[in-house]
């Protein structure tokens, strides 16, 4: 059964965190400002490949990457508005998913329960059985893909469909399946009057040997259904900006975590809606980093 982290109440979250125990290893956050924040109802934010240790101090790439997620959550919850959701797009764990990765996890993005509700997508570093264990209180019922953390969910201007791209934990590619597919298929079906806008944590690619092995028979669905307008990835560590013969946008996110390669940004990425389009702007950890707060503005191709 999908999850989803809902927001919280201040009651709520002050009682949660206080039985977060794997909160203990982190530094405290102040919650002052918080609560009672306007919301952007056009405005997400996207986290992606976080790679979260049970280990808050593990490093791994040269990278701290507890310290990374817990400094993206510092600037989204210093913001003077609250985005309409947050969006979690797969590898949140560090190699193998253990239960423990998920602990720490948890009590990382704790501070974002205050903020919006949180979407959470599976990568090839999860581990589906202690992911759905580790938010026992967080199950949704939705109609759905069985064994798939598999939703799909609406703001004001879009329709937003996550995905299950998770084969083999620990193995490089990734496989959507067909129930998968012909479930996003009768959801589009169903959903023609909003923009509709797909997130997987896997790329398309054809050779399936680092993307989507059924990549093709994705790219099929993105095309035809023409309310399509952007495929949101993650998975490669390398954020960029491009589009599809088709029209379709393809928005690779960044990792949170630690690059690839050497000088490519590190951060998570603003989302504001208008009617005909979308505005991303990436937002790096550092902020002399040449892409950081520049701003492409997307526009919707032809119903």
């Amino acid at each position: 059964m999908p999850i989803c982290l809902p927001q919280l109440s201040r009651r709520a979250f002050l009682r949660r965190a206080a039985l977060a125990g794997a909160a203990a290893a982190l530094p405290p956050l102040s919650h002052a400002g918080w609560f009672g924040k306007a919301r952007d109802r056009h405005t997400l934010a996207f986290f992606s490949d976080a790679h979260i240790d049970a280990d808050a101090k593990s490093i791994h790439g040269g990278v701290n990457m507890a310290n990374n997620l817990a400094a993206c959550v510092r600037e989204l919850a210093a913001w003077p508005v609250n985005p309409a959701a947050v969006i979690v797009n797969g590898d949140l764990a560090l190699n193998h998913g253990a239960p423990e990765d998920y602990a720490m996890f948890g009590a990382l993005l704790q501070p974002v329960r205050a903020l919006a509700p949180i979407h959470l997508s599976l990568g090839n570093h999860d581990q589906r059985e202690h992911f759905w264990q580790a938010f026992p209180q967080d199950a949704t019922r939705v109609e759905s893909v069985p064994q798939k953390q598999a939703a799909v969910f609406a703001s004001d201007r879009a329709n937003w469909y996550l995905l299950d791209s998770l084969a083999v934990t620990a193995a490089t590619p990734g496989r959507l399946g067909r129930p998968q597919l012909d479930w996003l298929g009768r959801q589009l079906v169903a959903r023609p009057e909003k923009p509709a806008i797909v997130v997987c944590h896997h790329p398309l690619d054809d050779s399936g040997l680092f993307g989507l092995a059924d990549s093709l028979a994705l790219e099929e669905l993105l095309v035809r259904h023409r309310q399509v307008k952007a495929f949101i990835f993650g998975h490669t560590h390398n954020w960029n900006v491009a589009q599809h013969a088709s029209g379709v946008h393809l928005i690779n996110l960044p990792q949170t975590a630690y690059p690839f390669l050497a000088g490519r940004p590190s951060g998570w990425v603003r989302a504001t809606l208008a009617r005909d389009g979308m505005e991303v702007e990436l937002r790096c950890l550092d902020p002399h980093h040449p892409e950081h707060a520049r701003v492409q503005k997307l526009t919707w191709r032809a119903a």
